[in-house]
């Protein structure tokens, strides 16, 4: 239909002017040999009987003929003339379609042959709902077209559908947003917390590994922050545009990894999409695709991802086509992967493959002077995830925490901090509270006798020293708890440095070079 297709009119009767001209060029209905006489005229009858209820139920009606000239309007269609900008009925009716109507299709439809049959059209008469269907002569030829006007104001008529749609793209809309959310990264350099020497030559070799397309390996405890660090490469390298696609071995069962790996064909088995799924890889095209706890990654998946990273191309389940891919591998474990080469548990093969770029991110216990600046900065978070103040530790509750092993590292202190906020009454943290949250999680008490009981009973230097006292470098401080802890860990094992090195949490090459620090002999 037209423009306002354009706008409508009463009864459905032609004007008398040109009356007779304008009527003469609505096509008969053709006849149909095939058809006996009866039925013919059934057709035909029923052809005007759908004209004339069109004409007098819609809001208005208009033809054109093969030049796109509007030809014929009825009463209805006439109230729109003066909207149009249009007095007289001669001065719309003989003109080119195009020249009267705004954002007319009738041309569309007579280049086409093919009816639009809902439409929305906005022009100056207002806002229609239209409908343009294609006239032809007895060789099929397009000799015209009628335009019919459903609805005009449709912001009234047809507010519930409109309102419904709106709802329905308003969900999609907020779908699109989520989902490319989730293909973005969450994290940047910024958010890796630390200043000690081990953080900072983290992030320095994070940083080198972001402009390179090679595959990084990042080795690390559980909870050292190796997905954050994931993010951040991608954050930081030229495919940050581009999808950050995840995948955990250990969350994904053995059955599922290869075709969460390499997607799904349409119909490949009982169950599957009928549509088919895309895989990691083809959902990480041109980005990143982070393989965590690949040390969980069954030896048949290996073989498959080996395959994959050497061609660029996966073959999904039920298909026997190749799919191309270009992606960037971070890959992390908290296991041995060279150990487990050496039990054959892991392809050496697909091991050297992906250990291009090792970075080992180092446990909390190695870098305990990041501990207070890790506090402060989940104590923020917490805050701003739980919409409560933010935890305020005093000194000796935060010393208490700088003693601790952190087996769990940044994950488990967290846990303890979150417990902090959920039990206690304030936002002020005494070291009551912080002792009374390790025991009940099961951490070691450092302190277990009267003669070294230091990092509990005595973190940080009495008042009676003297506000000073307190106020010394923090890296001072730090040295001063973890040596009290080294000190109560070999007077609870009668000295033995292997035993001591177990309870505290870290290697005996690290308690003997603590020991060489403080004087003591190895």
């Amino acid at each position: 239909m037209t423009g306002v297709v354009d706008p409508p009119g009463a009864n459905g009767k032609p004007s008398r002017a040109g009356a007779a001209r304008r009527q003469s060029t609505i096509p008969p209905v053709t006849a149909d040999t095939r058809l006996p006489r009866d039925a013919q005229s059934i057709l035909e009858l029923a052809a005007r009987s759908m004209f004339d209820l069109f004409a007098n139920a819609s809001e208005g009606m208009m033809l054109v003929d093969r030049q796109a000239r509007v030809v014929w309007i009825n009463d209805q269609y006439r109230r729109f003339l003066p909207a149009l900008g249009f007095e007289r009925e001669e001065d719309f009716v003989g003109h080119p379609v195009s020249s009267v109507v705004q954002n007319t299709q009738m041309h569309q439809v007579l280049a086409t042959g093919k009816p639009i049959l809902i439409d929305l059209l906005t022009n100056r008469a207002g806002t229609f709902v239209v409908s343009r269907i294609p006239l032809r002569d007895e060789a099929g030829g397009v000799i015209g077209v009628l335009g019919i006007v459903l609805f005009d104001h449709p912001e009234t008529t047809l507010q519930p559908l409109i309102a419904k749609f709106a709802r329905l793209e308003q969900d999609l809309n907020e779908a699109r947003r989520e989902l490319a959310s989730q293909r973005r990264t969450k994290y940047t350099f910024a958010s890796f917390v630390g200043s000690t020497p081990g953080a900072l030559e983290v992030k320095r070799q994070a940083r080198r590994a972001a402009l390179s397309s090679s595959p990084v390996l990042l080795l690390g405890e559980t909870g050292t922050g190796k997905e954050l660090l994931a993010h951040a490469i991608h954050a930081a390298s030229p495919r940050a545009g581009r999808p950050f696609v995840s995948v955990n071995m250990a969350a994904v069962p053995d059955t599922l990894l290869e075709a969460e790996f390499f997607g799904v064909a349409p119909g490949a088995y009982t169950g599957a999409d009928k549509k088919g799924r895309d895989g990691k890889f083809k959902l990480a095209d041109g980005g990143t695709l982070f393989l965590d706890e690949l040390g969980d990654m069954p030896p048949s998946v290996q073989v498959k991802l080996l395959r994959a990273l050497q061609e660029g191309e996966v073959e999904p389940l039920g298909s026997n086509k190749l799919v191309s891919f270009d992606v960037r591998v971070v890959a992390a474990t908290s296991r041995d992967l060279m150990q487990m080469v050496r039990d054959g548990h892991f392809r050496e093969d697909l091991y050297y493959r992906l250990n291009v770029l090792p970075i080992r991110v180092p446990p909390l216990r190695e870098r305990q002077g990041d501990i207070p600046l890790l506090i402060e900065a989940l104590c923020e978070d917490i805050a701003a995830r739980g919409g409560g103040p933010q935890l305020e530790l005093e000194p000796d509750a935060q010393a208490l925490l700088l003693a601790q092993p952190w087996r769990g590292n940044i994950r488990e202190l967290r846990n303890v901090l979150e417990q902090l906020a959920l039990r206690s009454d304030s936002h002020h943290i005494e070291a009551a509270e912080v002792a009374a949250v390790l025991r009940e999680a099961g951490l070691p008490a450092l302190a277990v006798t009267p003669a070294a009981a230091g990092p509990v009973a005595n973190p940080l230097p009495p008042a009676s020293e003297g506000t000073g006292a307190r106020l010394r470098p923090l890296a001072q401080q730090v040295a001063e708890v973890e040596h009290r802890a080294i000190e109560a860990a070999l007077a609870h094992t009668g000295d033995n440095r292997t035993a001591a090195a177990r309870l505290l949490g870290i290697s005996r090459a690290s308690l003997y070079d603590r020991l060489a620090e403080m004087g003591l002999a190895v």
